[in-house]
């Protein structure tokens, strides 16, 4: 009987420290504070992002700056980070604020580069896919 209840209580620690690890990154934060944030908005490293290295960034932030080199969308962000969506765009607006992000409506970035990039819409199916 003892066994099922160790079994049990490791179950619910999973899922404690599941629950505990969003709530530590966001500081405590439930909700982002922009609207604006798709699934498929656009996201790239800003030059000063790029030179933010020194700056004290949360392994999160550090991590979404780098990925971010490249244009990536929240869903492919989320996927790679292994966080909710919610969480993502939490943090990712705590980088655009700073001004470490920017942010750009995939249409936009179509018609800047001359038309959709399919590859990144590719990447973005893909990171949906892993949601």
């Amino acid at each position: 009987m003892s066994g099922h209840w160790s079994e049990r209580a490791a179950e619910e620690d999973d899922g404690a420290e599941s629950m505990v690890r969003p709530y530590t990154i966001t500081r405590g934060r439930t909700a982002p504070e922009r609207d604006d944030l798709t699934l498929i908005t656009v996201l790239t490293t800003s030059q000063e992002g790029l030179e933010a290295a020194g700056r004290r960034l949360q392994p999160e932030h550090r991590l979404i700056l780098q990925r971010c080199r490249r244009p990536a969308a929240v869903a492919e962000l989320s996927a790679d980070l292994d966080l909710p969506v919610s969480v993502t765009k939490i943090l990712l607006g705590d980088l655009i604020a700073q001004g470490l992000l920017l942010a750009r409506a995939p249409l936009a970035v179509a018609r800047v580069s001359g038309g959709p990039d399919l590859a990144l819409l590719a990447a973005v199916r893909d990171g949906l896919r892993r949601l």
